[in-house]
């Protein structure tokens, strides 16, 4: 139990920091990447202090045996660079920069009303969904054959 409450409580203050910081607006994000007119130098700032928290934050809990709530920590078993991570990065970016959310602030601007958001969000949720059968299809004949 009190995992989830650690996780909803730093799940509010991660969208609460993109509520501040105005990334819940896909023109804020989009104006980022317009480098030929208004360019917003702002989210690169947003992404610098993200980074340097979550370092901070990364060397701290290498200090400790186990998060405070938990019997250990729970960290990613594969690091390879492979083709599968390549797609879904370009499919992740080319999203962000045609519609100008990314799967935070989508879901914070969806749960906040903004149609459009909710409508994003929904459709990536669907896309994750068609993906994980395609990928227990292809494992599923993978054993088969």
């Amino acid at each position: 139990m009190r995992g989830m409450i650690c996780s909803v409580a730093a799940g509010v203050l991660f969208g609460s920091g993109l509520i501040v910081a105005g990334m819940t607006s896909p023109a804020k994000v989009l104006g980022f990447f317009d480098f030929a007119g208004a360019w917003d130098p702002s989210l690169a700032v947003v992404m610098a202090v993200g980074l340097f928290t979550a370092t901070v934050g990364y060397r701290l809990a290498q200090r400790r045996v186990a998060p405070c709530w938990a019997s250990s920590y729970v960290l990613p078993e594969r690091t390879e660079i492979d083709r599968r991570l390549m797609i879904g990065s370009a499919i992740f970016g080319l999203g962000w920069g045609l519609v100008g959310y990314c799967p935070g602030p989508a879901l914070v601007a969806g749960a906040a009303g903004a149609l459009d958001a909710g409508i994003f969000a929904s459709a990536m949720i669907g896309g994750m969904l068609v993906w994980r059968m395609v990928e227990r299809t292809l494992e599923i004949r993978a054993v088969q054959a």
